[in-house]
């Protein structure tokens, strides 16, 4: 039996969409085919996004790395050679997020942001791949920030990344996923998120979000930034005096870092995963709930490492689960 797991049956990713929470309309895809717009399907190439006007100026940062020259011809159905260490990669999620930032871009809204400023930028060229990219909940809804995993070597944004946000979006959250510093390791990457966390707050009014109850939600080294965030605040990284965050969503991750005062956290791990052991993550739960923590724990059976929202496995309809948790620990 996995442990902590509610007797509660979710719905799958397709009937998710459909239920009620903060829902917001989402823009249709549809597009025809001559529009400069058009919309990607999955057996476009990565030469096709990165040529995309939508991602004009950016598009290089949607991809895994920075210092690898991408293969154009690549289909996106095969992105599994873009994430490495990861399993149950789902392309038609990945390019169903793409088409909603799409969506937004054509409509006239900014769908990226930079997190430092020009002269930051210009210093330090790794500074300039970082960034922000936005899909839009309910106006004046809370935030939540999705960091990647990839090892601290790359940042797999198209499994871990813009499929999450898309769901949070939908669920009527206000979603940003952070391209942080890859090859640099954990430190410098939980200091992108921190400054990422300052430019949001610094700008929730022109992004239309409130920021209170934010979240900050990781996978595999993106968890260890995101715990690293909720155990000592933004801060401790070089980023603003800024409250923690109201909740932490951290997926297979072996960190085991723990402050002195923890927010409410939701974790989850594959039964299989031997990269982050679910003993590992058991500890960290263990520890979490001693400190005083409200703490939710799934451990999907069949299940390995890197397995993103979990389509066509035990793990699937986890992101519904915790959503559900943040709404739930929201200040009051």
């Amino acid at each position: 039996m996995p442990e902590d797991r509610t007797k509660t049956q979710f719905p799958s990713r397709r009937a998710c969409l459909a239920l009620p929470m903060l829902t917001v309309s989402a823009p249709a895809l549809a597009q025809s085919a001559g529009s400069d717009f058009r919309r990607l399907r999955v057996d476009d190439t990565v030469g096709d996004l990165l040529s995309h006007p939508a991602f004009a100026g950016f598009a290089r940062r949607m991809l895994s790395w920075d210092d690898r020259e991408p293969d154009q011809a690549m289909r996106l159905n095969a992105m599994h050679a873009l994430t490495p260490y990861r399993t149950h990669i789902d392309a038609t999620s990945a390019v169903a997020a793409l088409n909603r930032l799409i969506a937004d871009a054509e409509q006239g809204r900014q769908i990226f942001f930079d997190i430092y400023a020009d002269e930051e930028r210009r210093k330090d060229a790794a500074k300039a791949m970082t960034g922000l990219f936005f899909l839009r909940g309910r106006p004046g809804a809370p935030f939540a920030v999705i960091c990647p995993g990839g090892a601290f070597t790359h940042v797999a944004s198209l499994h871990e990344g813009f499929p999450y946000a898309d769901e949070i979006s939908r669920a009527g959250f206000n979603a940003f996923v952070l391209k942080y510093r890859p090859g640099q390791g954990a430190g410098i990457a939980t200091q992108d998120l921190a400054a990422a966390l300052g430019y949001i707050f610094r700008n929730a009014e022109q992004l239309g979000l409130s920021t209170d109850g934010y979240s900050v939600w990781g996978s595999s080294a993106g968890a260890r930034m995101a715990a690293a965030i909720g155990s000592h605040g933004p801060q401790h990284f070089g980023g603003p005096d800024l409250p923690k965050p109201a909740t932490v969503v951290m997926a297979y991750t072996a960190h085991s870092d723990i402050g002195d005062r923890e927010p409410p956290t939701f974790a989850l791990v594959g039964e299989h995963d031997g990269i982050a052991p679910p003993s590992a993550m058991r500890r960290r739960v263990d520890a979490l709930r001693r400190a005083g923590a409200v703490v939710e724990f799934r451990e999907y059976p069949g299940v390995g490492h890197g397995f993103g929202l979990g389509i066509g496995t035990s793990a699937e309809g986890w992101i519904r689960e915790a959503i559900s948790f943040w709404m739930r620990n929201q200040p009051r």
